[in-house]
């Protein structure tokens, strides 16, 4: 007998519905549901370990988002025909989920969980990312599983003026305002986003109305629990304590880590080292024997009596490790044209933060291919970071890019592209590699600023300079709080909020918010984001002493691009046969050559360094598309001879008949002697047969009545 699921509805304010479906589908989960929206359905499951392993004091949450290329009645590329590996765009949105659904798990509940969340049905109406937080958590409301739920999240972009919730995709075009919010009913937990140039209260207003959507989705997942039988949530111990051990550490450790934090010592390798040792003092008092059982335990609890000075001494004293006042920035010094051979390059470094970024400029050919479910096409503004283990001064083996470079290098993306130019001023396909070479807090906002100057050191006209910051907060949960700006990692690690904006000195271009704690009042909110404002103003000075335009023209080695509209019916012309002719001419002119068909014409784009290159690649492509005129002169090359004449190219890819009749005043009885193969002579195009379309040259006409010496009779 096919079961009857459970479905709960929610109706947008526009009318639009979505339904949550649970009790059909993968019901040996802990916890699965279908979340539909028009033709979009996304499957969200859920599987925890009944126990922890041995050792693990942290939450081993695993999420993995992917998009089924079925969904969109497509084959997947490649070799295989199959899905392959999680790809950039799929990365993005498994750490949306991640980031909402993360701090909503017990502190103590240590099981192995993994979410799967996929697109089982696409809409190209509707974007899958905004609806998979809500499938993920309502999964997690039907299961057993401890969880601090529900969230959702929902998009809200502001398109013509107008803020509309989970908008169809098409019209994300036209929105100056385009963010993902997450949140619980009470609170805003998460935020991520591109803007243009928006101003500080707009963003706010914008998370305002997103809050309120999420609260009706969060209560539509608590009443399908409760029509499922609201499962009473397991029962789990997954840690070990010792109350009398944590009195001790507190009490013996807390007043020195104070002062250790007290010393405000800027170097952060120094403060690991005193921190340590007040560690190391208090485990000397125990045997080995009586250590190795409390060892674990001691760590735990000095960590939070570490947490707990450093923030202390923030809020009572307004002054922060290394030294610093709430709003200070590190300090900047930054440099362009570091590497010599790039075609653009910048050294920005913020205290302990440092990045090495390059642009290469490329064309048509180097666009990356996308290939995605939902999307296929090319991508000419690509940005990647990089995030080594020396950076931190770790050992760590390169194991490809981890989700984290991923999404640090689509914030700085986003953050740039909405100041780049439009391919009527900028030709080319760009890339962006930001290295960081140490880090000590903010290193994406650091690639943003590196990035923004490398641009301009290549000659990009980026129509401003865009630099970013990260906010921290520490609060009390009794109304005390210190917004923090330009954050350590130390104060992203031990604080209650990591809240990076990016804009240029007219307005916020991208932000990316993640909070710790319960609630963000709105007043907080707003600070920070005022807060930001002045550090992302003051960055933008510093880098303004370094450069504050574009090069008013590339480096002599950055590739030149010449773009020629032609004819569609010439596109095949200039291609040739097998791709024989455009060969050709990149083997002779050494310039790189791409076609591409907009509406009714050819696209020609001609690229390379050296100026006389493209001048013969854009010679020789505009005779073969121009149409010859009767009655123009040419200045030909004699390809073969007959015995009635010779055949002569007068444009490239043209050969016309030069009848003997028609190279000389004198009558010529035979072709010996008269023209060599490869002779460059002057012709005049004096007739096009209608019918054949073969062309009649003569060189006689040229030579008016003067005689001319020419090859005796026979």
């Amino acid at each position: 007998m096919q079961p009857k699921g459970i479905v709960k509805s929610i109706r947008l304010d526009d009318g639009r519905e979505i339904t949550i479906e649970t009790g059909r589908l993968a019901k040996q989960a802990d916890g699965s549901v279908v979340v539909r929206m028009g033709d979009c359905m996304i499957l969200a499951t859920v599987v925890s370990s009944q126990e922890a392993k041995v050792g693990v004091d942290f939450m081993p949450l695993t999420v993995d988002y992917q998009e089924k290329f079925a969904s969109a009645g497509r084959f997947p590329g490649g070799f295989f025909r199959r899905e392959g590996r999680t790809t950039d765009a799929e990365v993005l949105i498994c750490r949306l989920i991640d980031r909402a659904l993360r701090p909503m798990f017990p502190s103590d509940f240590h099981a192995d969980t993994q979410v799967m969340v996929t697109m089982i049905s696409a809409d190209q109406n509707v974007s899958p990312d905004c609806l998979a937080g809500l499938a993920a958590s309502a999964a997690l409301a039907v299961s057993d599983i401890p969880f601090n739920g529900p969230i959702s999240e929902v998009r809200v972009a502001r398109i013509d003026g107008k803020f509309i919730i989970n908008p169809n995709r098409q019209d994300l075009d036209r929105a100056d305002i385009d963010m993902i919010v997450a949140g619980t009913a009470a609170d805003i937990t998460m935020v991520e986003g591109e803007m243009k140039e928006v101003s500080e209260q707009e963003m706010a207003e914008a998370i305002k109305i997103a809050h309120e959507a999420i609260k009706v989705q969060c209560q539509a997942q608590i009443e399908l629990s409760e029509m499922v039988g609201s499962q009473k949530k397991r029962e789990y111990t997954h840690e070990t304590h010792d109350e009398e051990l944590r009195a001790k550490v507190w009490k013996e450790t807390f007043d020195k880590a104070y002062a250790v934090a007290r010393l405000c010592n800027p170097d952060k390798h120094a403060r690991k080292v005193s921190f340590k040792a007040v560690l190391e003092e208090f485990t000397k008092q125990y045997t080995p024997e009586e250590l190795a059982p409390r060892i674990g335990m001691i760590k735990t609890y000095y960590h939070d009596v570490e947490a707990e000075a450093v923030r202390s001494m923030v809020l009572k004293e307004k002054i922060r490790l290394d030294g610093r006042g709430l709003t200070d920035i590190r300090s900047i010094w930054s440099e362009i044209n570091y590497l010599p051979s790039a075609h653009g390059s910048a050294l920005f470094t913020r205290g302990e933060t440092q990045s090495l970024t390059t642009v290469t400029l490329g064309s048509k050919l180097d666009e990356q291919i996308i290939d995605q479910a939902m999307f296929e096409g090319t991508n000419k503004f690509l940005l990647h970071y990089n995030f080594p283990g020396f950076s931190t001064g770790e050992v760590k083996p390169n194991r490809g890019q981890s989700r984290r470079e991923v999404g640090h290098g689509n914030l700085a993306m986003r953050s740039l592209k909405q100041m780049m130019p439009g391919d009527d001023i900028n030709p080319y396909t760009i890339r962006i590699v930001s290295d960081i070479l140490e880090s000590n807090g903010s290193s994406s906002m650091a690639t943003v600023c590196a990035g923004s100057l490398s641009l301009f050191d290549a000659g990009v006209k980026l129509k401003s300079a865009v630099s970013g910051i990260a906010m921290g907060l520490i609060t009390d949960g009794k109304g005390n709080f210190a917004v923090l700006s330009d954050i350590l990692g130390d104060e992203d690690h031990l604080g209650d909020m990591d809240f990076k904006v990016t804009g240029t000195s007219k307005g916020i271009c991208a932000c990316q918010m993640d909070l710790k704690v319960d609630g963000l009042p709105y007043e907080i909110l707003i600070q920070a984001l005022e807060q930001a404002k002045a550090g992302r103003l003051h960055i933008l000075d510093e880098m303004n002493k370094t450069i504050n335009a574009p090069r008013e023209d590339y480096k002599a080695h950055a590739p030149r691009i010449v773009k020629l509209r032609i004819a569609r019916e010439f596109i095949g012309a200039v291609i040739g046969p097998g791709g024989k002719i455009i060969q050709e001419i990149q083997r002779s002119t050494g310039a790189i050559i791409s076609i591409v068909e907009e509406g009714n014409e050819g696209v020609v784009e001609i690229a390379s360094p050296d100026k006389t290159s493209i001048d013969k690649a854009l010679t020789w492509i505009k005779g073969i598309v121009a149409e010859p005129e009767v009655g123009e002169v040419y200045e030909g090359k004699v390809k073969t001879i007959t015995t009635f004449g010779a055949f002569v190219e007068f444009m490239p890819g043209k050969d016309g008949l030069l009848h003997i009749s028609e190279i000389s005043n004198e009558r010529l009885a035979t072709m010996e002697g008269v023209l060599k193969e490869g002779e460059i002579i002057q012709v005049k195009l004096v007739e096009v047969d209608k019918k054949t379309g073969k062309y009649r040259l003569s060189r006689k006409v040229l030579l008016g009545n003067r005689p001319e010496r020419v090859a005796p009779e026979a």
